[in-house]
């Protein structure tokens, strides 16, 4: 298939045709999700960065737009753990995109929770260096072959990692998740 977009498809469907397109470049990645107008293709950790050079250099995807995690628990710090148990892992995700068509794509990667660590696409993109040091400082993932991974937001002396589950915040403390608001009750008429 032509990465060029075709006349005789409505635009629903030429975002399937391009997420099938996605899929037969990158060659290893999971059957790619399209959801909400975004291709979504989960690959294994260990072809994160070959996936995403192949983003690159074959689908034009020039623009690193943003990394991040989630942080996929049953056991909540604090709140009410998951109506249904999920598979304990963090998932990265990374949005990456061409700068003429506004094509875009998220890959995705899940990591074991015991073994928090990725190859960093700091070589490949060059703005991911601040989403990688991001997702160290906040989730504790590490990013090998980062050149500079260090706090980015936190003061020095900070221990944990604040967007974990597991992590204690010391508002969820005082009043519960999701807290309950104050209210006045609204003055007496005439009064």
């Amino acid at each position: 298939m032509s990465d060029a977009p075709s006349d005789s498809l409505t635009p629903h469907e030429e975002l399937f045709a391009y997420a099938e397109h996605v899929y037969d470049v990158v060659g290893f990645a999971d059957p790619v999700a399209v959801r909400s107008r975004t291709v979504k293709a989960y690959v294994k950790r260990d072809r994160w960065v070959e996936a995403l050079r192949k983003a690159q250099n074959d689908l034009g995807l020039i623009y690193f737009s943003w990394l991040s995690a989630i942080d996929w628990a049953n056991e909540v710090q604090v709140g009410d753990p998951p109506e249904s148990h999920v598979k304990e892992r963090f998932e990265v995700l990374a949005t990456v995109a061409d700068i003429t068509e506004g094509r875009r794509v998220t890959f995705t990667t899940d990591l074991p929770k015991d073994d928090a660590r990725i190859d960093s696409l700091s070589d490949v993109y060059g703005g991911a260096n601040w989403f990688e040091r991001g997702a160290f400082e906040m989730f504790g993932i590490e990013f090998v072959g980062h050149p500079s991974l260090r706090k980015l937001y936190l003061p020095e002396g900070f221990e944990g990692n604040p967007m974990r589950k597991s992590f204690p915040l010391l508002s969820r403390e005082i009043r519960p998740w999701p807290g309950s608001v104050d209210v006045e009750p609204m003055p007496e008429a005439g009064a």
